[in-house]
């Protein structure tokens, strides 16, 4: 757990190493306690604390939350070497104007009757706890890596780690 970076400092921070990953998986439990991960677009918005999600209201992840709304949302960029793992508690939120500024037309392929399909729903998380680790870039975590492989030494300097409370 850090206790050197402010709120203010971990939302940015989070907020960076999100916003240009396009999908996130939210893992929510089912009614028996199975966990279940799916595939959620990020919205184009920037990340104050929140995160907001576009889904079904007869879908898996919507009757999850109803039953339990704690879920994590996980984000990855192999190509940086970043990545953020956000727990909250997921509302189900009925806001026609926040719908409306996180609506593109990508959505009408899974609703067809478009933004005023009665299947939407916005589905909003309450950031609580964060993880995020950033590395310090392909090339040189590979050479760390290489070196540790080579001298039978544990792999340094591969980068920042940092659970934070929100």
């Amino acid at each position: 757990m850090s206790d050197n970076l402010t709120r203010d400092e971990s939302v940015s921070r989070i907020a960076k190493i999100i916003a240009d990953i396009k999908f996130a998986l939210l893992t929510t439990a089912n009614p028996a306690g199975a966990l279940h991960a799916r595939p959620m677009t990020t919205q184009q918005t920037e990340f104050d604390g929140d995160l907001w999600f576009i889904g079904n209201k007869d879908s898996g992840t919507v009757a999850d939350i109803r039953h339990n709304p704690q879920v994590n949302a996980s984000y990855a960029d192999t190509g940086k070497g970043t990545y953020v793992s956000v727990s909250g508690r997921a509302e189900l939120v009925e806001d026609r104007a926040k719908l409306e500024t996180l609506w593109s037309d990508f959505y009408r392929a899974y609703f067809d009757g478009g933004i005023d399909d009665p299947a939407v729903q916005l589905i909003r998380i309450d950031a609580q706890e964060a993880e995020f680790w950033e590395g310090n870039g392909k090339v040189r975590s590979l050479f760390q890596m290489a070196r540790a492989a080579v001298t039978g030494k544990t792999a340094t300097d591969m980068g920042t780690n940092e659970t934070v409370k929100l």
